[in-house]
């Protein structure tokens, strides 16, 4: 049970941090700027945790 409770709150500061970053874009003033920040700074953590991110690129 404990485990479970771990990834409950993994899950809500994931998710308070997604709404956090769109309330960032919502409000830059260099939007386009804002955007490719946060693509380095999940590009960077997926590829530390093993996630390509090649294919989920849209072109």
């Amino acid at each position: 049970m404990g485990e479970d409770e771990m990834n409950e709150k993994e899950l809500k500061d994931q998710i308070i941090k997604e709404f956090v970053n769109l309330q960032r874009v919502k409000s830059a003033v260099d939007r386009d700027a804002e955007i490719a920040y946060q693509e380095k700074v999940l590009k960077a953590r997926m590829q530390s945790l093993g996630v390509s991110t090649e294919e989920l690129e849209i072109k």
